[in-house]
């Protein structure tokens, strides 16, 4: 099993059933001839204060694989990045302990947060990727910026056709995590 936590990227916030990023990466694992069931644990509103409190239902569940991603709502909100960094470091930790391999998916903040804070935002990715020796997309939308239709109005969630894209992008740091 694959499970996909995280907040309303992966829960699919404003799509129809079947339209979040890991249905399309349940069809795009199909294809390719894995045999991994894709689970969604993803929920709207959900910070990593949230993740650390249910990463315990995660590792109940038992998967090879979970791709984490949080943090978007914490930037967003302007919660210390110090907190962020230390709930994503208990969730890695937890899924470390537990030996479930780790995809981190990072994200970005709007310019309008200033430089200073998106900068120290972005590095704690790349720094607890590091440290944990997680794979790691750095940024989880980095392939559809600026691909009309992939965005919903609200400008922060993907479309269909954005939840398309990040399986896509996921896949490359994904497959070496799988077995066939």
């Amino acid at each position: 099993m694959l499970i996909c936590y995280g907040d309303s990227i992966t829960a699919g916030h404003g799509l129809n059933p079947g339209q979040a990023f890991p249905d399309a990466l349940q069809r795009d694992l199909d294809q390719r001839g894995y045999s991994y069931k894709v689970s969604n644990m993803g929920t709207s509103g959900a910070t990593t204060k949230d993740a650390v409190a249910n990463v315990g239902a995660v590792i109940r569940a038992r998967p090879s694989v979970v791709i984490v991603e949080f943090g978007g709502n914490d930037g967003l909100r302007g919660l210390p990045l110090e907190q962020t960094r230390k709930n994503l470091d208990a969730v890695l930790t937890a899924l470390s302990a537990a030996h479930i391999k780790i995809l981190l998916a990072g994200i970005t903040l709007p310019p309008n947060y200033g430089q200073d804070y998106i900068g120290t935002f972005d590095k704690l990715y790349s720094d607890l990727a590091a440290k944990h020796h997680a794979a790691f997309i750095p940024m989880i939308y980095k392939d559809l910026v600026n691909v009309p239709g992939t965005i919903q109005e609200d400008g922060i969630h993907p479309t269909a056709k954005g939840s398309e894209i990040i399986a896509t992008t996921l896949l490359p740091s994904l497959k070496p995590l799988l077995r066939k």
